[in-house]
């Protein structure tokens, strides 16, 4: 079909392989059905084969490209890279680069993701840094926040580059026109902050981008849905998502306890089921599953190792969506208004307040 989309799959990474990938194949080609979803998929034939023959949705669908090579989920990325060639996570990002495949996806090892994606794919022309995306379930929706683990630290260019790429990661998956980004920070006031974010600040209030800036906001604005975009390095978006993430599972370790404490307790808990289940689906992780890579010459999105099927659909379905999306370009026509921007600054002294 030459309107089709193929979407390349590494079917061994994460922690359950085949097992898990194979049924999320299904699920996703039913949500994409009628799009011409078809699918790469990459590992050891003779375990991914009996995974498909129970899933009749996929017939004709998939086409298994065998390797018995993988990378396993504690392999250094250095290590990685060094026995990677002919992984299937390698060959899975090698079909978008040869033109193959629109996008990849693989729930497997997420050093090795970024560090075998970078060699491969390269940096898109004038982006600096690549950035990991997380969507955040809040009050209002969802909320994209980056970087939140690709960059240990990151100047003030990048921090810009990353409201560029997450504005227009928000637009593609989550239909906001004009998304509202916000620079996290550990104070409201113009003077808080260390110089990189103030100076980021003073270039996303100076310079008129496809998107609206907010200005400065605090860890607490994250699950109030404040804005649709949440910018920091990495070394703090990752202590921030992996807090996020332990703070969830005690929460629902103590509802447990709670509802189990005693006869009372588990009748309640039976009344409340429908409630708590439906709170339980809007807290999971899952169902906003799918973390890209954005900044590269393609499209790589990364899924929680632990998904379920349903999960990992989630993710493929993020792959589809960004490869369906003009947000490639989107990003390229920001970062030039950047470049042009950083360009005037440096002959004229500070940007200048924009009225946007």
């Amino acid at each position: 079909m030459s309107d089709s989309l193929i979407l390349s799959v590494d079917a061994m990474g994460g922690d359950h392989g085949p097992a898990v990938v194979i049924p999320a194949l299904g699920f996703a080609a039913g949500r994409l059905a009628g799009q011409g979803v078809r699918f790469i998929v990459h590992g050891d034939q003779a375990r991914i084969d009996p995974e498909l023959a129970k899933v009749p949705a996929l017939k004709g669908l998939a086409e298994v490209r065998h390797t018995d090579k993988f990378i396993s989920m504690d392999e250094k990325p250095a290590q990685a890279m060094r026995r990677g060639k002919g992984s299937s996570l390698w060959n899975a990002v090698e079909c978008v680069k040869s033109g193959e495949a629109a996008a990849a996806v693989s729930a497997g090892n997420t050093g090795a993701m970024m560090a075998i994606s970078m060699l491969i794919l390269r940096l898109a022309a004038e982006v600096d840094r690549p950035a990991l995306t997380a969507s955040w379930p809040t009050s209002r929706g969802v909320t994209t926040v980056l970087d939140v683990g690709a960059n240990v630290s990151s100047d003030a260019e990048q921090l810009v580059e990353f409201a560029i790429m997450g504005a227009a990661f928000h637009h593609a998956i989550h239909g906001k026109d004009r998304p509202v980004v916000g620079l996290l920070n550990v104070g409201s006031e113009e003077q808080k902050g260390h110089e990189e974010v103030r100076e980021a600040h003073a270039i996303l209030r100076g310079t008129a981008f496809e998107f609206d800036y907010h200005g400065f906001v605090e860890g607490d604005d994250i699950p109030k849905g404040t804005v649709d975009v949440v910018v920091t390095d990495g070394f703090t978006g990752n202590v921030l998502l992996k807090t996020a993430e332990g703070v969830a599972r005690f929460f629902g370790s103590e509802m447990r306890s709670a509802f189990t404490a005693g006869p009372l307790a588990m009748a309640g808990a039976l009344l409340a089921s429908r409630a708590l289940g439906r709170m339980r689906l809007r807290m999971d992780p899952g169902a906003v599953n799918g973390a890209p890579l954005l900044g590269l010459n393609g499209v790589v999105v990364k899924s929680h190792g632990s998904a379920d099927a349903k999960s990992f659909a989630s993710a493929v379905k993020v792959a589809a969506d960004l490869a369906r999306s003009d947000f490639a370009a989107e990003i390229d026509r920001n970062v030039k208004r950047l470049s042009a921007a950083l360009a005037e600054s440096a002959q004229s002294g500070p940007p200048v307040e924009s009225s946007q």
